[in-house]
């Protein structure tokens, strides 16, 4: 009787898992549409002059006004799924390549991601190897460079409060956190102390310091770039932004009270008029020869996102609008 039961609850466990294996399988690959949503998609900037930027997925942005050119994160390869869980990844030069043709790059001052996940940090060496850029960050970046076997004379590492000149634009530090995952308990503290060097398990790029950063340029124009959906209350009291590119990445799980907070201190903070979230999309999925997808609902809500900006926007009149992938547009 006994080996009969335990055979049915073994069993039973197994359909358990089964199923429960199916629908983590299926929300892996349901996410919600981004059609009802192109029509707030920036026009293509039609003048030669001023700051315009290009976006290229998760939080990578090239802010150019025709003199100096830098960018947030440079991450291209997106390496698939299967291959992020289970496997070991790294930099993929001919996506790289394409990327950087694609938004028209050849010389960059900097790279500069906004922590050391591998989402944010992982091409960034390359792409400093290729443009010529400064590897800029914490040390757990810089760590990530000398794995590459980048110099030390090509980085440059910051620390809170630090501010960068690059040409006509000035890019200050602000200690920031990293949105409340499974992954990441947006405290801080996981760092890389040693060289890391690629191909390599997706964990091993670990977080490090997590960077606001307050960007202003000569011509007066002010921008924060938000990569994370963390919250270090009142660290940006005194910032003052135009436009904000607000990270939103698992900002559709997070509850009323959390988004509502996010808000305050990020965009009402700032005075901003603008709103352009990224690290939406989904980077385990290709995007140099097709369109853009957001997250999964394993991991986000797109939908639950943008009803929440928009009804924010409409109440404080802030514009709310998204990024064209790869073209240059004023911010």
């Amino acid at each position: 009787m006994t080996g009969r039961l335990l055979k049915r609850a073994a069993l039973a466990l197994l359909a358990a898992l089964l199923l429960l294996a199916a629908f983590a399988v299926v929300q892996f690959n349901r996410r919600p549409s981004l059609a009802p949503y192109q029509s707030l998609t920036l026009p293509t900037a039609a003048q030669k002059t001023g700051v315009r930027v290009r976006f290229a997925g998760v939080a990578t942005l090239v802010f150019d006004d025709g003199e100096t050119a830098w960018a947030i994160d440079g991450f291209f390869s997106r390496p698939p799924a299967l291959r992020t869980l289970f496997g070991t990844i790294g930099p993929d030069a001919a996506v790289v390549d394409a990327s950087l043709k694609r938004l028209g790059i050849a010389q960059l001052a900097a790279v500069v991601p906004v922590h050391s996940h591998y989402d944010h940090a992982m091409d960034a060496p390359l792409v400093a190897q290729r443009t010529g850029a400064l590897l800029v960050g914490g040390e757990s970046t810089l760590q990530i460079g000398r794995g590459f076997g980048l110099a030390e004379a090509q980085m440059r590492a910051v620390k809170g409060g630090d501010t960068l000149q690059l040409g006509q634009f000035s890019l200050r530090f602000i200690a920031s956190r990293h949105s409340p995952t499974p992954f990441s308990s947006g405290e801080g503290g996981e760092l890389i102390t040693s060289p890391l060097k690629p191909p390599a398990h997706a964990t091993r790029w670990r977080e490090g310091d997590v960077w606001s950063i307050a960007v202003s340029h000569a011509s007066g124009k002010r921008y924060l770039v938000q990569g994370s959906a963390g919250i270090v209350p009142g660290a940006l009291s005194g910032v003052r932004a135009d436009t904000v590119f607000l990270g939103t990445g698992t900002l559709g799980k997070k509850n009323e009270a959390y988004r509502a907070a996010y808000w305050k201190e990020t965009v009402k903070a700032t005075g901003a008029k603008r709103v352009i979230p990224i690290h939406w999309d989904d980077f385990m999925q290709p995007m140099l020869d097709t369109p853009l997808v957001a997250s999964p609902y394993l991991v986000d809500d797109f939908d639950v996102v943008m009803a929440d900006l928009q009804q924010r926007g409409r109440q404080d009149g802030i514009e709310v609008r998204l990024p064209p992938l790869f073209e240059p547009f004023d911010p």
